[in-house]
């Protein structure tokens, strides 16, 4: 499965980078959310839109985008500073010429954290890996999410802790 996200990735990118006629930022999101230790999470990103689909029919359609992200985590005077990079596949629901399209979505992204321990939750490293699910309603200007993220060090160094976070996001798109 890893293989083929890579590979759909990999493609995705070939392709966005050398299309004529581009922008090289699509869209702009904040979001603000929480783990499941109360750690406050907020989130500034830049978002690349795939101009690729895939897997094109009535009931739908795949495309993705990429985003980097900068984030801040709090919890009382403890603070983790941390810079993102996932691409990001997302399944839209409906017809293309609807102007509301509710998706999901998936990635697996990387990430380096300012910190290793924030409030008793032991990261061990600072590379840290970026899994996360969600889904949301797109409009011609905004989008609006709820995702559940994960990060971890996937067992490179233990102990493994990692963090859980639900957070919710709204992009404004170019």
């Amino acid at each position: 499965m890893k293989r083929w996200f890579l590979l759909l990735s990999l493609y995705s990118f070939t392709i966005n980078s050398f299309a004529e006629d581009t922008q090289f930022i699509n869209e702009v999101s904040i979001g603000t959310g929480e783990s499941k230790d109360n750690i406050g999470i907020y989130r500034l990103g830049v978002k690349k839109n795939f101009e690729t689909t895939f897997f094109e029919s009535n009931y739908g359609w795949l495309s993705g985008y990429y985003e980097a992200s900068l984030n801040y985590w709090e919890k009382e005077e403890c603070q983790i500073y941390g810079i993102a990079f996932s691409p990001v596949f997302v399944y839209y629901v409906g017809s293309k010429s609807n102007t509301i399209h509710p998706y999901i979505e998936a990635g697996i992204g990387l990430a380096y954290i300012s910190d290793t321990i924030i409030k008793g939750c032991n990261m061990t490293t600072n590379f840290q890996f970026e899994d996360r699910i969600g889904m949301g309603i797109r409009t011609e200007f905004f989008d609006l999410n709820a995702r559940y993220l994960h990060y971890s060090n996937a067992r490179i160094k233990q102990p493994n802790d990692g963090i859980d976070i639900i957070i919710f996001t709204m992009s404004y798109i170019f």
